[in-house]
């Protein structure tokens, strides 16, 4: 019948279809491009700079976090220095109460030079999570001499 009409036979293609990988590598690109500043975030810290000034007199009395040379936490809070070591978790209930009524009051950390420097970041992170915006560290003044 119809001969002159032949059937070519079709040979299977042997290439990959790369176009649904390209696809994926950029989904992937652009979910990374997204998280990579929100992963990258740290403790924010106002570093003192080496010739520092005081707080300003007229500003409220600061909330003083430290850690003593045993690596024992204490809360000073307006001139009133407690006088047993706390736990993080009761220094970030105490910082938050605080923070919650006077969010402009200034809060710095105050640590022993022997202390490892993990223990000064633990404390730091619980002030960021107990609602501190900006976390000070109080230094000794450089032409200050130790008696």
């Amino acid at each position: 019948m119809n001969q002159g009409y032949q059937r070519k036979r079709r040979r299977p293609v042997a290439e990959i279809n790369v176009v649904p990988y390209i696809d994926v590598m950029l989904v992937l690109l652009i979910i990374f491009m997204v998280t990579a500043p929100i992963v990258s975030q740290g403790v924010k810290v106002d570093l003192p700079q080496a010739t520092s000034e005081p707080l300003p007199a007229d500003s409220k009395p600061p909330v003083i976090a430290s850690i003593d040379a045993e690596g024992d936490y204490f809360l000073d809070v307006g001139g009133a220095p407690s006088n047993e070591p706390l736990d993080l978790e009761e220094i970030a209930v105490r910082v938050g109460a605080i923070v919650k009524v006077e969010p402009d009051r200034p809060v710095v950390v105050k640590g022993d030079r022997a202390i490892p420097y993990e223990k000064v970041i633990q404390l730091m992170v619980t002030l960021q999570k107990a609602g501190v915006p900006s976390v000070g560290l109080m230094t000794d003044s450089p032409d200050e001499e130790k008696k």
